[in-house]
């Protein structure tokens, strides 16, 4: 076991690790609810970027602003966790730590 040579392959793992969570902090994906009554957008970290609530949505009471909101959450969060996915698969493509 060549302990130099798995630190340098650990090391170069952890840089392109680092380099897609940079990546997915720029990335945003939107989530879209009631025909696009509600918005959400957020980052490849879920930290929320914006919210926008059509204004006749208003008229429907806050069970169903509440509704709108949570659906379009989670259709960001699945297309976020997608997107990570898609990142993380490709930073870490072809990494094979020789033991």
């Amino acid at each position: 076991m060549d302990m130099e040579s798995l630190m340098a392959q650990a090391s170069e793992l952890q840089a392109r690790v680092a380099a897609a969570q940079d990546e997915l902090a720029r990335t945003s994906v939107k989530g879209i609810a009631d025909g696009g009554a509600c918005i959400v957008e957020m980052s490849g970290k879920y930290d929320l970027l914006n919210l926008i609530l059509r204004p006749d949505i208003v008229q429907f009471g806050a069970d169903k602003i509440a509704q709108v909101v949570m659906d379009a959450y989670r259709d960001a969060k699945t297309k976020a966790d997608k997107k990570i996915d898609q990142v993380m698969a490709n930073a870490t493509a072809g990494t094979q730590i020789q033991i």
